[in-house]
């Protein structure tokens, strides 16, 4: 396997990430970055980032998750931000990206974790809850879901699909903002183009689109349908908390809504932005993470 590591340079720009890095290696010469902040007996509180973001997005939740005494934990997926990128699409599965942040959460023996995803993190962060449910105390799920190809994908996700996969043209700074509300800055924008100094770095960003389990003979698909088998029998929190403004995953919360005990006695509430509500209210995705973990606002 080709592995390509962004050179620190790339990163030398960011004003306002000012988190310390940490690495481990999931597999030898693979290196994982990762966010560690707040007590390191906290409860742990894993942020897991889409595609094609990194824990940058986290930005602004980090802090006062931290400062509420829980340990933030935001591991950049490999082949995404500080992360190493293997150079060939084919060096991708999602099996494989579970695999990975597994063999990092079992070297870190994190337990009792509140699970927070969206997009990409939902994929793989409710497949690794449901294959590991004893590590896992709750789960706060935004703008993703669980695909078992039993339902067709939306109209915006399959153009997103199509244009990851052949636009000549692949921009990620601007392709956040075009899934975000509020406006961002230029420096924002550079931060999220950051770890792709150039073409060859993106081969994740390209490929996971068509790895998302579209097609019910897909061996993805059988995963995910048995890790829903696991959720409607899941009786810790579940929580959703889609926005009001993603037209890729509208919808997608009702069925954990209705299908998973957890989620039952739970209030779902709406949080106000895009794709990406990390960049569009942060404040009250965080401000829902306080709530669930430590009974306050």
């Amino acid at each position: 396997m080709n592995v390509l590591r962004t050179p620190d340079e790339c990163f030398a720009q960011l004003t306002d990430y000012p988190f310390a890095p940490h690495y481990h290696e999931v597999e030898p010469g693979l290196r994982l970055h990762y966010v560690d902040e707040g007590p390191r007996d906290g409860k742990p509180v894993l942020m897991l980032h889409g595609e094609p973001s990194w824990s940058y997005l986290y930005r602004f939740m980090i802090p006062p998750v931290a400062a509420a005494g829980l340990r933030v934990l935001a591991p950049d997926l490999i082949g995404f931000g500080k992360s190493d990128k293997p150079a060939e699409q084919g060096d991708y599965s999602f099996s494989g990206q579970v695999a990975w942040i597994l063999q990092w959460v079992e070297a870190l023996d994190l337990r009792d974790i509140t699970l927070v995803c969206q997009d990409w993190g939902s994929l793989i962060g409710l497949r690794l809850a449901a294959e590991n449910p004893e590590r896992f105390s709750r789960v706060l799920l935004s703008n993703g879901g669980l695909p078992t190809g039993e339902a067709p994908m939306s109209l915006a996700w399959r153009i997103w699909e199509k244009f990851a996969r052949f636009s000549p043209w692949f921009p990620i700074g601007r392709i956040l903002q075009s899934s975000v509300k509020r406006k961002l800055t230029p420096a924002e924008v550079a931060a999220y183009d950051a770890p792709f100094p150039d073409a060859t770095f993106k081969s994740a960003v390209r490929v996971y689109p068509s790895l998302v389990p579209v097609r019910f003979d897909d061996p993805e698909a059988a995963k995910n349908r048995a890790a829903w088998k696991v959720y409607q029998q899941w009786k810790k929190p579940f929580i959703t908390c889609y926005s009001d403004g993603d037209p890729i995953t509208r919808g997608q919360g009702e069925r954990f809504v209705r299908e998973v005990p957890g989620a039952q006695k739970q209030k779902h509430p709406t949080l106000r932005g895009g794709h990406f509500i990390q960049e569009d209210d942060p404040q009250g995705f965080a401000g829902l993470i306080i709530a669930a973990c430590t009974g306050r606002a």
